[in-house]
C-alpha cells in the first residue's frame, strides 16, 4: 500500500497543484515559510480527515479562499482509493473516500501515519491522554483484530458515566452499575493486555533508536496501567470498590482510560525534565520503534511525515537517520531548508518548494 499523489487547492499558502510520490523517500526542501510543512499537513488531512497541527480546521483555508481541499490517491494491489478532505468556511469539514463519506474504519484502507513536527511534541511533553490515543492507534495498525477492544471500552465507559450521573442526581440506584461494571471490566482487561503486548514490542526498539539518535543508553518506554487487575473479575471488583467516589465526582475515576505510556530519559520523565532537543529525539525514536515493529509483524509500514527532522542532528546522526529510512522500505516525506541536510547516502526524490509552489524537474538523488 502506498500513496501515489497529493493534490491541493486553497490550502494555507499552497498554490493549486499536485505532488507525485514515489515508493521511497521524498525530500521537500526550501526556505522557511515556503510551504513545506503545509504539504505534510495537507497529506495528513487528506488521509485522516483532520489536521495534525490544529483543531480549528478553518485555519487551513488560504486567505481569500472559500475552502481548503486536499486529495490523496492510495494504491494497493492495483486498486486505487481517493481520500479527500475539504473545509468550507460555511459548511465545515468533509472527509470522503471515493466520493462518499468516509466510514469510521477508513483508516484500515490507508497507511498508518507517523508524524514528526514541533506541533506533535505534545505527544512527549503533554498529558497522558495523547500518548494513550497514540498507543491505541499503533495497536490498530499492528493488530487490527484487537483494535475493537478500545471501541468497546469507550462505549461501556460512556454508558457507565451516564449512569453514574443519574445515580448522583438520585434517578437510579447504585446497584444498577453491576451490569456496566462487568462490561467495562471485560473490555478493559482486553485493552490492557493489548496495550501491554504492544509496548513490549516497542520497548527494545525504542531503546535502540534512542541510543542511535543521541539520547544515551537509558531512554525507556514503559506501560503503566492504572489498574493492577489480572482478570476481568479483579477489575470489576476494583470498580465496585470505587463506586462511592465515582458517584461523588460524577464520573468513572478508575480504569484503562487513565493509563500512562511513560517515556523517560536517564530515569526522569521526559515530559517534565527532558530538554526540547531530547523530547524531539524521543518522539523520533518512538516513531522509528513503531515502524520497526510493524515491519517485523509484516504490516504495511507507516507513512512517515518528518518535518525539519535533521536540523538538530550532527552528521553522524543524519547518516543513522538515513540508514533507518532506507531499511525496510516504505514511504517518507521529509522537509529541510537545504537538500544537503539529508545525506547523499539516502536515495530520494527531491522537490523544491518556493512560495507555496512545487518546482518540477528536480532529479532523483543516487
Amino acid at each position: 500500500m502506498r500513496v501515489e499523489s497529493l493534490a491541493t487547492l486553497g490550502f494555507r499558502n499552497l498554490g493549486p497543484g499536485e505532488l507525485d510520490l514515489g515508493s521511497g523517500v521524498t525530500l521537500l526542501h526550501g526556505p522557511n515559510g515556503a510551504g513545506k510543512t503545509n504539504l505534510l499537513e495537507a497529506l495528513y488531512m487528506a488521509l485522516a480527515g483532520r489536521s495534525c497541527r490544529t483543531r480549528a480546521d478553518r485555519e487551513t483555508i488560504a486567505f481569500g479562499a472559500p475552502l481548503a481541499r486536499a486529495e490523496a490517491v492510495v494504491e494497493e494491489a492495483g486498486e486505487h482509493r481517493s481520500f479527500l478532505a475539504a473545509v468550507d468556511r460555511a459548511d465545515g469539514r468533509r472527509h470522503l473516500l471515493n466520493g462518499s463519506p468516509a466510514p469510521p474504519d477508513a483508516a484500515r484502507l490507508r497507511p498508518a501515519l507517523s508524524v514528526f513536527m514541533p506541533d506533535r511534541l505534545a505527544l512527549v511533553k503533554g498529558p497522558p491522554a495523547a500518548r494513550r490515543s497514540h498507543l491505541d492507534g499503533f495497536v490498530a495498525a499492528l493488530r487490527p483484530a484487537r483494535s475493537e477492544a478500545r471501541r468497546r471500552y469507550a462505549r461501556a465507559l460512556a454508558q457507565r458515566n451516564a449512569l453514574v450521573g443519574r445515580i448522583r442526581a438520585g434517578n437510579a440506584a447504585p446497584a444498577s452499575l453491576d451490569a456496566w461494571d462487568g462490561e467495562l471490566a471485560a473490555a478493559g482487561i482486553e485493552l490492557m493486555e493489548t496495550r501491554a503486548g504492544a509496548v513490549a514490542e516497542l520497548t527494545p526498539r525504542f531503546a535502540n533508536a534512542a541510543a542511535e539518535l543521541g539520547l544515551g543508553d537509558d531512554a525507556t518506554l514503559e506501560y503503566r496501567p492504572r489498574s493492577r487487575a489480572e482478570d476481568a473479575d479483579e477489575l470489576r471488583s476494583e470498580l465496585a470498590e470505587r463506586r462511592g467516589s465515582d458517584v461523588a465526582r460524577g464520573f468513572s475515576g478508575h480504569g484503562p482510560h487513565l493509563d500512562e505510556l511513560a517515556i523517560a530519559v536517564a530515569g526522569r520523565a521526559a515530559r517534565r525534565y527532558a530538554s526540547q532537543g531530547q523530547q524531539r529525539m524521543a518522539l523520533l525514536a518512538l516513531l522509528f520503534a513503531e515502524r520497526d515493529a510493524l515491519l517485523k509483524g509484516e504490516r504495511t509500514p507507516p507513512l512517515l511525515l518528518l518535518d525539519d527532522v535533521t536540523s538538530e542532528l550532527d552528521p553522524d546522526r543524519r547518516e543513522l537517520l538515513s540508514a533507518r529510512l532506507v531499511a525496510g522500505g516504505g514511504q517518507a516525506l521529509i522537509t529541510a531548508t537545504e537538500a544537503e541536510h539529508l545525506p547523499a547516502s539516502c536515495p530520494r526524490t527531491e522537490v523544491a518548494v518556493r512560495d507555496g509552489a512545487l518546482i518540477r524537474g528536480v532529479e532523483e538523488a543516487a
